[in-house]
């Protein structure tokens, strides 16, 4: 769908070109501040430098490190079980990353999607467009613990392996921490085993991961099981020049009841407007306030060129001559009728018109597809208002009906190209990606290619969000959410699920305005919203940084853990075999890999757009 200059408003967030420009040029400023003081001698002996970073280092904690690696099997156990998950871990990032680049390769068209933006790539909430600014607190804090877990576990393993330690630290960006490290004694390094260092490289990444899934266990049970759904319809977004932005309604704003009858949830909204009468209806928000709307059928999104001439922001007035001011009023005055006569106050203030249209779903006929075999080539759209005798009045019609078709099923589509009625006899073959038949169409959402809004509110999913997190609430990605793993993986997601289309909104934790839409219960609602809504911002973030971090660092590419990992087991594998193994075989191996994996990574980022023409 075509949505043209018109689109809901999100809640703001500050994003885009301007923010990173400011950014980096607090950044160069930063760094020359930086050199001034360097050089003038004023940074203590326990700070250096690396460009604009700033690395404390400190000989404090050996002692504790020293006392924590006394069980040394159960630590060496631990970093085994981590040496194989990271070795999984490192041909499966491989292979992704080739994929990856291969499918941003054939699609060069997709270079336009947010999450191939090199910034994206940035943990920098406010920079990166998934992290809001509003999520600072649970990303430092997850940072800040996955950094300490990971070279904790670097420099434990470092004192079970009798390698001694010349420094610990953290590296600080200005306020934002961006890593920490522990530095090795070069000569007890190499003196250590090969299965030593191994063990002492994966460390980190099973801490992490160890860290991920405690965080997302603790997450996923008491506490957001202490979190319900606040009464109300969840704003989400709000359309522009729409009767609910006219009336000031805001994103993050709850609709609580409509000329005083109380809405329960997003699904009584629609209920509340159908069965209040007139053309305004007064609206409570947040349980506080009253804002009179004047209610009437927004269209939202069109098709550019669309079979309905339709265009964003136009209103429909009536049906046939019936007024209508909901979109199940729409439904209920379309009936069974095929085309319908709209009365139409057009977005650009030009005087009310009429105009006949189908009612169905809107469809391209795809090249060499079951259905251009009957049709013949054609680039008009094609509006089908029947399938095998069911009435289509929309695509979310249609979808569920080609999904439980069969290949070779025969069967009957009619509808309309432009004003003309056609009915075709259509045998449908195997669907290339599911169990199922195929039409070969490509469908536009919406009724005839228009979405329409009865106010101008886009809702926000709220108990579909709590329930992937494991509280109540019903979800549409099936048995997967049953799985404690299957929840940590759409919780990977879900700071970018949105973009996928998946689900309507991307979900940054507790946080932003949504927490209007929660509310605490239970034994830790005792502790009242805030403290709730903070816990689980924190584990949410620390499970989702730590999982990042793990990954990340088992990419097989130095200076990361993986590129040492990837050595030393090359470095195994070469010396079994019944050749005369050099360190020379062994750096060709691990640079080329890593040099696969960089180039690969370029063209995630930038091989889209290289090739786009």
């Amino acid at each position: 769908m075509d949505h043209g200059s018109f689109a809901f408003v999100s809640p703001p967030e500050i994003f885009g070109s301007e923010l990173v420009t400011w950014v980096l040029v607090g950044l160069l400023l930063y760094w020359v501040a930086i050199i001034a003081v360097r050089n003038a001698g004023y940074l203590p002996d326990y700070i250096g430098t690396q460009g604009p970073i700033l690395t404390f280092h400190t000989k404090r904690g050996r002692v504790l490190l020293d006392r924590l690696a006394r069980p040394k099997r159960f630590w060496r156990a631990w970093s085994n079980l981590g040496v194989g998950i990271a070795l999984v871990v490192m041909v499966g990032m491989f292979a992704f990353l080739i994929q990856a680049a291969m499918t941003a390769l054939s699609t060069p068209q997709m270079t336009s999607s947010a999450v191939r933006q090199p910034r994206n790539v940035l943990v920098i909430p406010g920079v990166n467009d998934f992290l809001p600014l509003a999520a600072t607190p649970g990303i430092v804090f997850g940072l800040l613990v996955g950094l300490v877990v990971h070279e904790g576990g670097h420099g434990l393993l470092c004192r079970v392996e009798d390698i001694d330690i010349d420094s610990m630290g953290i590296a600080m960006l200005a306020v934002l921490p961006v890593g920490a490290f522990v530095e090795p004694d070069q000569e007890s390094s190499k003196s250590a085993s090969r299965g030593g260092q191994t063990r002492m490289f994966a460390a980190g990444v099973t801490n992490n991961f160890a860290i991920t899934l405690l965080a997302f266990a603790l997450l996923f049970g008491p506490v957001v099981g202490a979190i319900g759904v606040a009464p109300g319809a969840a704003v989400g977004g709000v359309a522009p020049d729409s009767p609910a932005a006219d009336a000031g309604i805001e994103p993050n704003d709850r609709i609580t009841a409509i000329d005083g009858t109380a809405v329960e949830g997003n699904d009584d909204l629609a209920d509340r407007l159908e069965a209040a009468d007139g053309e305004e209806v007064t609206v409570e928000l947040n349980g506080e306030e009253t804002v009179p709307v004047d209610r009437s059928l927004l269209v939202t999104a069109a098709m550019n060129d669309g079979p309905t001439g339709l265009t964003a922001g136009d209103e429909i007035r009536a049906v046939d001559g019936r007024t209508i001011a909901t979109e199940r009023g729409f439904m209920d005055a379309v009936g069974d009728d095929e085309r319908v006569t709209l009365t139409i106050d057009p977005a650009s203030g030009d005087e009310r018109v009429e105009r006949e249209v189908a009612i169905g779903a809107a469809v391209s006929v795809a090249a060499d597809g079951p259905l251009e075999r009957e049709t013949g080539p054609t680039d008009e759209t094609f509006v089908i208002t029947r399938f095998d005798g069911e009435r289509i009045h929309n695509y979310g019609d249609l979808a569920p009906i080609l999904e439980d078709s069969e290949p070779d099923q025969q069967v009957e589509v009619a509808g309309y190209f432009g004003d003309e009625r056609e009915t075709y006899t259509v045998t449908l073959d195997e669907h290339p990606r599911a169990d199922s038949g195929f039409l070969g169409i490509q469908g536009q959402p919406g009724t005839s290619g228009v979405a329409m809004n009865d106010i101008g509110v886009q809702l926000y999913p709220t108990g579909e969000y709590l329930g992937l997190l494991g509280g109540e609430g019903e979800t549409r990605f099936g048995p997967i959410t049953d799985t404690f793993l299957g929840k940590i993986g759409i919780a990977i997601m879900l700071p970018v699920l949105g973009v996928s289309g998946a689900m309507p909104f991307n979900f940054a934790g507790f946080t932003g305005g949504i927490q209007n839409f929660y509310e605490a219960q239970g034994a830790l609602g005792a502790f009242g919203d805030g403290t709730v809504f903070l816990l689980a911002n924190l584990l949410f973030w620390t499970g989702w940084i730590n999982i990042q971090l793990g990954f990340f660092n088992c990419i097989p590419a130095f200076p990361l853990d993986g590129g040492h990992i990837l050595r030393t087991s090359t470095e195994a594998i070469v010396s079994r075999l019944p050749i005369d193994a050099t360190r020379g075989m062994v750096r060709v191996v691990t640079t080329a890999i890593g040099v696969t994996m960089l180039v690969s990574f370029l063209m995630l980022l930038f091989g889209p757009e290289l090739f786009a023409g």
